[in-house]
């Protein structure tokens, strides 16, 4: 069987690119602010009201430049309400945004956040590919994976 090469494509700024920024839907701030600062071990960047919405932003210590925004579906003054509707909808069933994560160690991230009273979704695995990885979920069922790279032969 032959192996017909993938074609590479550039990016449009020709730059390597990283994550500086998401935003996640969450029933309660201050709930989601506990989960990610206690469980996690994330850092608050900005906390900021304004007319009575709030928006949270945290990250990893050892990432400065990356900030998850925590907001409720209400906080975004832009959003119709028919669209905040449908993400009030859409948070009640679960699963309205994922996060991913690569870690050095599958088990003990597993272990380390179960202890924490994080919500498991899935226990560590081993996929088809080599790649072991787990999920979690956070208190407005944001879904948190962690990947563990195959190691090198």
């Amino acid at each position: 069987m032959s192996h017909t090469p993938r074609t590479v494509v550039r990016s449009v700024t020709g730059l390597n690119l990283k994550l500086s920024s998401c935003t996640l839907a969450v029933h309660d701030v201050d709930e989601a602010l506990g989960f990610y600062l206690d469980v996690l071990g994330f850092e608050v960047r900005d906390d900021v009201e304004f007319e009575g919405m709030r928006w949270v932003s945290v990250g990893p210590p050892s990432q400065p430049d990356v900030q998850i925004f925590l907001e409720s579906p209400g906080a975004d003054p832009g959003v119709s309400p028919a669209d905040r509707q449908a993400i009030e909808d859409l948070l009640a069933t679960g699963l309205l945004g994922r996060l991913s994560f690569v870690t050095d160690n599958c088990h003990a991230t597993f272990e380390h956040l179960e202890a924490a009273g994080a919500e498991v979704m899935q226990e560590p695995i081993n996929q088809p590919d080599g790649v072991r990885d787990c999920a979690f979920l956070d208190p407005s069922g944001n879904m948190l994976r962690f990947t563990q790279p195959r190691q090198a032969s």
